[in-house]
């Protein structure tokens, strides 16, 4: 809105208001008193273009994103932590605190003899990274504890993105009367859940199915429990409600890449891994067909890749189908 009120354009509009028998070179008297002026209104203007992106739901970021769906009567998932399962060879007290790398967990529950449920003290996915030997907080010796299973998992806070789509779901999608919109806002609202698909009489009338994927558009099955929960407390009467993951379809890719020097192979392999795991994930519940083309070219754009050839997508040189109860998931990529 105000993109052409530059330091420059200000400046020259300031300097042409003055009459023309006044020295209006750079350096002269008038030039130097109205050059900073013209620079603080700039930097006024380009705050306000700024300001303006804050109050729109489409380039909103942050605390404005969320006073913007705040009105529409949505927030933002919080940061969970997670739950472990703590695996020891003797008695340990409750309340006592162990680490794996740079996370600590403290013990809050007894299981069975020999195994607690624990909980990270640290906030988000971080929370479900490590298994293995722990370490003592509280110097308790003699005793071996291990890290294991994952009974909850932990999520980092809502992205801005994620909150876009739940904003837009809300207003471009009217869920009324347990329509199927209606089953995808209640999936959403469930802390962790990241998107979902929704399957009205899958199994005859009066059944719905709803598949979920967590914030990194993959399986969580522990998140199963909760959206049935949550969707069993909102749902019509009469609804027979299953909350289920989709199945994977895995992924890989074999080609044989020229390097441009740049890069090392490893770098390179890293990089379009990332790349391709990405795309993978935005294809979930959206686009039911893997396009060979587009990983080659996500290939060939790889920083460090000159040129490839022979690459293969599960052994073809073809689309991979992705049927609609499926979600394609990051396989072995080798690039040699």
């Amino acid at each position: 809105m105000f993109s052409n009120m530059t330091y420059e354009n200000i400046l020259n509009s300031m300097l042409e208001s003055v009459t023309s028998d006044v020295d209006k070179r750079e350096g002269s008297i008038i030039y130097d008193a109205l050059a900073p002026c013209a620079y603080e209104l700039a930097q006024n203007y380009f705050m306000l273009n700024n300001f303006i992106d804050l109050v729109f739901s489409d380039t909103a970021v942050g605390e404005y994103l969320d006073r913007k769906v705040a009105d529409f009567g949505l927030s933002r998932k919080q940061a969970t932590k997670a739950i472990r399962k703590i695996t020891t060879d003797k008695v340990v007290d409750i309340g006592t605190r162990w680490a794996i790398e740079a996370v600590t967990y403290k013990i809050i529950e007894l299981i069975t003899t020999g195994q607690y449920k624990a909980e990270c003290e640290q906030y988000g996915d971080i929370g479900n990274t490590y298994t293995g030997a722990l370490q003592s907080i509280d110097n308790v010796s003699g005793v071996t504890a291990n890290l294991t299973d994952i009974i909850a998992t932990g999520q980092d806070e809502e992205t801005d993105e994620n909150l876009r789509i739940r904003f837009y779901n809300r207003v471009q999608m009217p869920a009324t009367s347990g329509n199927a919109y209606h089953y995808r806002q209640w999936a959403l609202e469930v802390e962790g859940v990241g998107d979902c698909k929704v399957y009205p009489l899958w199994d005859g009338p009066g059944t719905v199915k709803v598949l979920i994927v967590d914030s990194s558009r993959d399986i969580d099955s522990t998140l199963k429990p909760l959206v049935f929960e949550h969707i069993e407390t909102v749902r019509p009467i009469g609804a027979t409600v299953t909350v289920d993951s989709p199945t994977t379809k895995i992924v890989s890719a074999t080609a044989t890449i020229t390097l441009d020097g740049s890069k090392t192979s490893q770098e390179v392999l890293n990089a379009f891994t990332a790349k391709l795991s990405d795309y993978l994930n935005s294809t979930v519940f959206k686009t039911y067909s893997i396009s060979y083309a587009m990983i080659g070219s996500l290939l060939l754009t790889t920083e460090g890749v000159s040129d490839y050839e022979n690459l293969l997508i599960n052994g073809a040189t073809a689309n991979i189908t992705i049927a609609d109860t499926e979600i394609p998931v990051m396989g072995t990529v080798t690039l040699s």
